[in-house]
């Protein structure tokens, strides 16, 4: 009866949803409902169907509204990747709640900045994580509900409730209890290169318009269910996050699969191990692997460098990356190992996505930091005014069309960033770079970062790139540091091959026979490691530190 119940409810509410707009939920519910045994997503030896995970996910919905959340409350994810993450996505937008993604590398003072920020008001964790939760749950008195996630590491504190014991909660159906919207939204907090953590928002009606077109789709602008229906008649593609969920590369891309009724795979380590990632592919034969650049790409090839037969790769037709540069050398190796596939480097940012792609793949490997723009896509001067394409000159990317709100509980930021050009609003995260007369972008990086060395822009991602192009480099990092003459002054702060010797003068020519000898460090500092978040990003600042202290 209640199956039955739920899918007349469902048909009664198309009218609705068609005049509101799309939502997460609404397609979910009807890959569900259309593709009831095909798989949701798989963790090693456990796989999750599209039944079961809409099961699952409508009974903690029921749970997350039992405990007092309210339309579009927030709702903490503090989890490694796993099948619990991607469910609980399902059961906070079935409830027209916000699920908020957190960095699980921050320390307890940032969690508590985080939470209090977002306002959440239910935190959904991981049981390795009960020791730093108790250090500050008394610090975030909004939050009145704790789901604790079985992930072996011990037992359920008694200030929680086991996630399993609210997969199964009975009533009435949750879409008969919140009227969920396009307006709903998806946030993500982002940190970027620098400052606190920002939630970017988007409505779910704009986002999954802009995922589909990311797909090649044409979304219709209003909610349409056959549509919907149409496109979900038999299983979608099997996707793998080599990247952790909690940031918007695996997040987004992810979503993109499930709008498909697609598969999820999520790998069974907490820490990247190319070798893992490769054996997963061939076994649950993976068609798409999101990875954020080279700080992916460059193991998983020296991986298959090392044993080049024993991976096929047959099922690939494409790695996807975002957020970090992937060099055209890496590119040029993976393709190398499987000429078949199609490597993607998508050039977006949380609150600025589809700004422009590289594809490599047929015999043609993409330049480093070179995209085509998308439509929508155009470079503005520091006046506000167009880039002429063809000019040579230097701006700031942005992109028009469907895009965040803005950032929650920051209408300063907002304002900085959504700017209006010729009576259209863009977003403009900070990013500068020229663009060609064939609109070719050539991305030069972000602003926040950017050197002044006497007078000179210096952009640290390109020298980044050209020091990576040295043998014995593995990583590397640019910063600026005090001069006294020039302001600034370029040094580049880089990890070494295992086994090598770095000669500093040698690695300095190196640059300048690449670029103009103004970009070139002046000086190397060598470190163990750069220090690389999951998602590719580095600590400029703490790096910056290192720099100054070494002068």
């Amino acid at each position: 009866m209640a199956t039955h119940r739920r899918n007349t409810n469902r048909k009664e509410r198309i009218t609705t949803m068609s005049e509101q707009g799309w939502t997460f939920a609404e397609l979910w519910e009807t890959a569900a409902a259309q593709l009831p045994d095909a798989p949701f997503a798989k963790q090693g030896s456990k796989t999750v169907t599209w039944a079961e995970a809409e099961r699952r996910a409508e009974g903690t919905a029921r749970y997350l509204l039992d405990q007092g959340a309210q339309k579009q409350d927030k709702v903490a994810q503090y989890l490694y990747n796993s099948i619990e993450y991607l469910e609980t996505f399902f059961a906070c937008y079935k409830a027209s709640l916000v699920p908020v993604n957190t960095n699980y590398r921050y320390a307890a003072d940032e969690l508590v900045y985080l939470w209090d920020n977002a306002d959440a008001v239910a935190v959904i964790f991981h049981g390795t994580f009960v020791d730093t939760i108790e250090e500050i749950k008394d610090r975030v008195p909004k939050v009145k509900t704790w789901l604790w996630v079985d992930d072996g590491s011990g037992p359920c504190p008694d200030w929680a409730v086991p996630y399993e014991d609210t997969v199964d909660t009975p009533g009435e159906p949750v879409a008969d209890r919140v009227e969920r919207s396009g307006d709903d939204l998806y946030m993500l907090y982002t940190g970027g290169t620098t400052g606190m953590p920002k939630g970017v928002m988007w409505r779910q009606d704009d986002l999954i318009v802009v995922l589909g077109a990311g797909l090649g789709l044409s979304v219709p602008d209003e909610y349409d269910p056959d549509f919907a229906a149409a496109g979900l008649t038999q299983p979608g593609p099997v996707g793998m996050p080599a990247c952790p969920l909690m940031h918007g590369t695996g997040s987004l891309t992810s979503f993109g699969t499930l709008n498909s009724g697609g598969c999820i795979v999520v790998l069974e380590s907490r820490h990247f191990d190319a070798a893992e990632l490769l054996d997963t592919i061939d076994r649950d034969k993976v068609n798409a692997i999101a990875i954020v650049g080279d700080a992916f790409a460059k193991p998983i090839l020296t991986a298959l460098d090392a044993e080049p037969d024993r991976w096929g790769l047959d099922s690939v037709l494409a790695f996807v990356s975002s957020g970090v540069m992937w060099s055209e050398e890496t590119k040029q190796g993976m393709l190398g190992h499987q000429p078949k596939m199609m490597l993607m480097d998508a050039f977006s940012s949380s609150e600025a996505l589809g700004m422009g792609t590289s594809v490599s793949g047929g015999g043609t490997t993409a330049k480093t930091a070179r995209f085509e723009a998308s439509e929508n896509t155009i470079v503005v001067d520091d006046e506000g005014n167009r880039v002429l394409p063809g000019s040579s000159s230097i701006g700031r990317l942005a992109v028009g069309g469907r895009q965040p709100i803005g950032y929650y509980k920051d209408p300063e930021k907002s304002d900085r960033t959504f700017i209006m050009v010729d009576g259209n609003r863009y977003s403009c995260p900070g990013d500068y770079a020229t663009i060609d007369a064939d609109g070719t972008v050539n991305v030069l990086g972000r602003g926040s970062v950017c050197i002044n060395s006497g007078g000179e822009k210096i952009f640290p991602e390109e020298v980044e790139e050209a020091l990576k192009t040295h043998p014995a480099i593995i990583d590397a990092v640019v910063v600026g540091v005090p001069h006294e003459r020039f302001g600034e002054t370029v040094v580049g702060v880089v990890q070494a091959a295992p086994g090598t010797d770095l000669v500093e003068q040698e690695i300095i020519d190196h640059v300048r026979g690449r670029l103009a000898a103004y970009k070139a460090p002046r000086q190397i500092v060598e470190v163990n490691t750069i220090g690389r978040a999951a998602n590719g990003k580095v600590d400029y600042k703490r790096l910056r530190e290192h720099a100054v202290d070494r002068q």
